[in-house]
């Protein structure tokens, strides 16, 4: 097994993850073997469900429907077309005062232009990730937290709209983002339901990830058993020491 397919299953086993983490990786070539994209996306955030299941590349082309993944993956050859359709689309979401122009401002893009984004699963990926991501509900969000922190030495970033936005921030920083996505996102993916939401990671650093993540998820599940066995000695009417609660471990 190669390095991702067992960081892979690591991910999944320590979190429990329902979706195999997904890779992304931006490329001006792509390598032979690799298939582009047949089929039409709604958006540009529906690849990465897409890429739970199969490794495929993208241009600007399939994101025909989605102007704004266009702009924050930065992806050379947009058409005319895209930009009026990005022009259009930031008009609107003004005019409902969903983002204001000083917010677009701020929205983080890939620094320089891409001719190609490849996704995948993890598990078989055949380049080097740029970024990885995770779909995750609370508890699991909690571990990833913690292990971001002592890898990044900072809390991560939860961020906002628009969701693909996090892949431009997570590859410029090299540091962990959580994003809550945004009402485009949570429309067009499944996986991402009203109780998940999605990690990235900067591909470059994942392997100190892995190793925080498989050891937080352990000393989590220990506690876990730990608190709940002094909620039920206090319920009972005991008040019991930590030394105590240590001791029911064991029972």
């Amino acid at each position: 097994m190669n390095s991702y397919t067992t960081q892979a299953e690591q991910l999944k086993e320590s979190l429990r993850l329902s979706l195999p983490p997904v890779a992304i990786a931006f490329t001006d070539d792509v390598p032979t073997g690799i298939a582009s994209y047949e089929e039409v996306a709604p958006a540009g955030c529906y690849f990465w469900q897409e890429a739970s299941q199969k490794v495929f590349a993208t241009s600007a082309v399939d994101h025909e429907l989605c102007a704004i993944g266009v702009h924050t993956h930065n992806l050379a050859g947009a058409s005319e077309g895209q930009m009026t359709e990005l022009m259009t689309a930031l008009e609107a979401m003004q005019g409902l005062d969903y983002v204001r122009e000083e917010e677009v401002a701020a929205i983080p893009v890939l620094p320089n232009p891409v001719q190609h984004a490849v996704y995948g699963p993890l598990a078989d990926f055949p380049l080097e990730a740029d970024v990885v991501l995770l779909f995750a509900h609370a508890q699991q969000s909690l571990i990833l937290t913690e292990a971001a922190a002592r890898v990044d030495a900072g809390v991560p970033a939860a961020m906002g709209r628009p969701a693909c936005a996090v892949i431009p921030q997570v590859r410029n920083g090299g540091i962990a983002a959580m994003s809550l996505g945004c009402c485009g996102a949570r429309a067009y993916l499944d996986a991402l339901s009203d109780d998940v939401a999605l990690w990235a990671l900067p591909g470059e650093k994942l392997g100190a990830y892995c190793e925080e993540i498989s050891g937080l998820a352990k000393s989590n599940e220990v506690l876990t058993v730990f608190h709940e066995r002094r909620r039920q000695d206090v319920e009972a009417g005991k008040r019991p020491s930590v030394q105590e609660s240590l001791e029911r471990l064991a029972q």
